[in-house]
């Protein structure tokens, strides 16, 4: 089997003629745009990417606008788009450009900056610098773990950089993104579309299924909270959340008890997954009828509901701010 020419090339002529096209961060070898895409989209689906991508970029149109941002502005930004030590590495990486004046042009300088990879820096180094880097995100894992029947992570990594084609880089490493992401799905993958189905061992085995084997599943334990909403006259107290861990540096409500009200209700519990643990959240609107003294402190702020949603908050705090909107509480 001819791996280096005959896999890159059937999958550059598959990119040029079915591949995805016109996504607002392609056509462009700026670094600081490729790099904005290639992190918003570790983890996330291209859908849910293009509008958080195209506000961020009307926000901060360069590496340097964003540098001078805040914390808060950028993760008031990324709410909603989930993984948020995404955003603070974002703005810790984009200062440590501004301050050193250039945009690291190859991979291993790329992969030395906050929250990028191995993976993320080949791919980066690919569009914006023409760099021959090899990427291994999880749907390439899936492509050529099935093609080639491997399933170990080194035998994956040196497969993808024996495939690498001396031209057309950049067309053959979207290529490869976009097969993972349409055709070789994780389930009911589309193998009469692939254009290396002939060469595929997982298929001609009949071990689609089996690769890459699929991690044991695990009970995920279940962690309780409990979030006090205290509410005067259409104001919220929210809490900064501490830096690293769930939700760091976003604003959520109070999980202690800080005053007593004369009064309390409780909304509808929240439950949300997250990768290692199951959130279950008891939301427990407390009125207060005047302002305690000392009501604000470091970290903890007063703010008018409809300003507490346009703060970096997370997605369920954003819920109970809604149901308290629309009076559903």
């Amino acid at each position: 089997m001819d791996l280096t020419g005959s896999f890159s090339k059937k999958l550059i002529a598959w990119q040029r003629h079915h591949g995805r096209k016109g996504l607002p961060w392609q056509g462009t070898r700026d670094p600081y745009r490729v790099w904005l895409s290639e992190v918003m989209l570790q983890q996330t689906q291209v859908a849910a990417v293009i509008p958080y991508y195209e506000r961020f970029l009307r926000e901060y149109p360069t590496v340097e606008a964003l540098a001078a941002a805040s914390e808060d502005e950028v993760l008031q930004l990324w709410s909603g788009l989930g993984y948020y030590a995404r955003g603070r590495n974002l703005l810790a990486a984009a200062r440590e450009i501004a301050s050193s004046g250039k945009f690291p042009d190859d991979s291993k300088g790329l992969c030395a900056l906050p929250g990028i990879g191995r993976s993320t820096a080949a791919a980066i180094a690919a569009f914006a610098f023409g760099e021959r880097a090899a990427i291994l995100d999880g749907n390439v894992k899936r492509v050529l773990s099935r093609c080639y029947g491997i399933d170990k992570e080194k035998e994956l990594w040196q497969q993808a950089e024996r495939l690498l084609p001396k031209k057309d880089l950049e067309t053959y490493t979207q290529a490869l993104m976009d097969l993972g992401a349409m055709i070789c799905t994780r389930s009911r993958p589309k193998c009469d579309a692939c254009p290396v189905t002939k060469q595929c061992i997982a298929r001609r085995e009949k071990r689609t299924h089996e690769l890459p084997a699929p991690r044991p599943r695990k009970a995920l334990p279940l962690k309780r909270a409990t979030w006090f909403v205290y509410l005067h006259q259409r104001m919220v107290l929210l809490e900064r959340r501490p830096g690293s861990g769930l939700w760091g540096g976003l604003w959520s409500f109070p999980e202690t008890r800080l005053f007593d009200t004369a009064s309390q209700r409780k909304l509808p519990v929240l439950e949300q997954g997250f990768t290692h643990f199951r959130l279950r959240v008891q939301p427990v609107v407390c009125p207060l009828a005047k302002l305690p003294p000392r009501a604000e402190s470091p970290g903890r702020r007063w703010l008018g509901v409809d300003d507490a949603l346009r703060a970096a908050i997370p997605v369920p705090v954003g819920k109970v701010l809604r149901a308290l909107v629309s009076g559903r509480s």
